[in-house]
């Protein structure tokens, strides 16, 4: 593991000692806040946030829990007169500036729960909030996958690690808070909004006074440049992020297929810096010889794009060495993950299961195991095989993980050739998008009329998706330039949607006029005519 010393300078470790003995009296009650704060500006003078990030690191073991236990606020008070915690001034696409901007987002969400909460619930009103919060998930996401895997590598660890269930108990509280709604608990429901709010700002309070600037500190330029990609990937919650290299660049959600390709291509550099060591050329028309056949590294990198399943490595030494970059993927995923420790992947609820099965397959005294996560519209199945060499040595471990919604409700038996427009939600071409497919296959057979049959399908509120979809199978790919809340169609929760959603719904999760809803879905019909 590094140090992360090594990333900073100018520590002083008896600044340090200072801050934690200071900072521990304080927080058990036996020094004052005014003694403590006294002391901090004699002894200490001045402290920079990485500075109590070092501390934590190194003077202070952490248990499970301690980071949502702890009083942030107070603590911050205890190092106001000394400590700089003011924004810094970054590009807004600078991933730290992006985080920055999410958080202030929220905080007007937040308020607006503050203004409501006095008044009688009226449910749609506190759907459309929970609605936001609900986007929360991406930001905590992107921070799991992105920020926490940089700072790992440079030593950064048991803050993040322990900041992960902070993270993950403020998911399951906004959750399970938005279900009192749903079940008509509405007393329940008012009296937990101010628990929501102090927690989403403890969690704020905690990132902008530490993770953020320690991060500033240890990551560098040319690092954050190469984060921004993974980051568009996973998504932002609440903002628009551009490309400030391409001022004219359409906002990322747009370009999530340039930006999936980019991925593609760094996946397929990364093979053949892998190939070449072992021999190969990295030409991607070499011929190489694989176990059952020959293939070219492209043929190989397309096919790992093409499938249906999603797959990831965990190497014998615990790293994580690969995963497919498809479109239809179940979770998020971002290229920082490789070469990371897998149980730093995980939340500490789950790193005790990782660990088993590891040493289960290691063992040798098991070679398979599977979960499945099984909701109203939703299935999900996982399982994970032991990799062993010719001669039995373990390798490491495989997973798979696949959406099987569609499949559980297959019936009876399919032995003849059919196109369904239903199949477009199985994004498994390679620009995402099995609808322009089929819209290409009606080109074979020679259809006239490209666009569907618009004569058939009248813009109303009562208009389901499910029938836009059949009659243009392209507007899928068109509606998230209408409106970028519907980009949630090119995910797996499509398939949950889809079936239930009408213009008026679309609308209302949108934040649009029914009205201009339907102008702007009749434009594009339009335009395809």
């Amino acid at each position: 593991m590094e140090n992360m010393r090594k990333y900073l300078s100018d520590i002083d470790e008896d600044k340090l000692k200072v801050v934690m003995r200071v900072k521990n009296a304080y927080s058990e009650g036996r020094m004052s806040l005014e003694d403590a704060k006294k002391e901090l500006k004699e002894k200490v003078k001045t402290l920079r946030p990485y500075e109590i990030a070092i501390a934590e690191q190194d003077h202070r073991e952490f248990e499970d829990e301690i980071c949502r236990k702890e009083d942030i606020q107070q603590m911050m008070e205890l190092f106001e007169d000394i400590m700089d915690d003011s924004q810094p001034d970054l590009p807004v696409d600078h991933p730290i500036m992006c985080y920055y901007r999410e958080n202030n987002a929220f905080r007007k969400v937040l308020k607006e729960i503050e203004d409501l909460v006095q008044y009688p619930v009226i449910k749609n009103q506190w759907y459309e909030i929970y609605d936001k919060l609900a986007c929360y998930r991406t930001h905590l996401q992107r921070k799991q996958m992105q920020l926490y895997s940089m700072l790992e590598k440079k030593g950064f660890d048991r803050p993040t690690t322990t900041m992960w269930l902070l993270d993950d108990f403020i998911r399951d509280e906004i959750s399970d808070v938005r279900r009192l709604l749903d079940e008509d608990k509405d007393e329940e429901f008012i009296s937990k909004q101010q628990m929501i709010i102090d927690d989403i700002l403890d969690l704020m309070s905690k990132e902008e006074s530490i993770l953020y600037p320690t991060s500033l500190a240890m990551i560098s330029p040319e690092e954050f440049e190469e984060m921004k990609s993974g980051d568009r990937e996973i998504g932002f919650a609440l903002i628009d992020v551009q490309n400030s290299e391409n001022k004219s660049s359409k906002p990322v959600q747009q370009a999530s297929d340039a930006a999936s390709g980019g991925d593609s291509l760094s996946f397929a550099q990364d093979l053949a810096k892998l190939l070449s060591r072992h021999g190969y050329q990295s030409d991607d028309n070499k011929i190489l010889d694989v176990a059952t056949g020959k293939l070219t590294l492209e043929q190989i990198n397309l096919i790992y794009k093409h499938m249906p399943v999603d797959l990831a490595y965990v190497d014998e030494n615990e790293l994580v060495k690969f995963y497919t970059d498809t479109n239809h993927r179940v979770f998020p995923r971002s290229k920082n993950v490789i070469g990371r420790d897998v149980k730093n992947c995980h939340p500490k609820t789950s790193v005790h299961i990782v660990e088993e099965i590891i040493e289960k397959f290691r063992s040798g005294k098991e070679s398979f195991t599977e979960f499945w996560i099984n909701k109203p519209d939703l299935f999900i199945y996982i399982c994970y095989v032991a990799v062993r060499d010719e001669n039995g040595k373990f390798k490491g471990v495989l997973e798979m993980m696949q959406d099987c919604t569609h499949i559980r409700s297959l019936t009876d038996s399919r032995t003849l050739l059919t196109w369904e427009a239903a199949n477009a939600d199985a994004d498994y071409g390679a620009d995402g998008n099995s609808g322009k497919n089929k819209e290409e296959n009606n080109k074979e057979k020679g259809e006239e009329n490209m666009s569907g049959n618009g004569k058939d399908i009248k813009l109303e509120l009562g208009t389901k998706l499910s029938d836009l979809l059949l009659a243009y199978p392209w507007l899928k790919d068109e509606l998230p330039k209408i409106n970028s809340k519907f980009e949630l169609l090119n995910s797996p929760l499509a398939r949950v949607m889809i079936p239930k959603a009408t213009i008026e719904m679309m609308a209302d999760r949108g934040d649009m006029k029914v009205e201009d809803l339907i102008n702007a879905i009749q434009a594009k019909i339009d335009e395809k005519k």
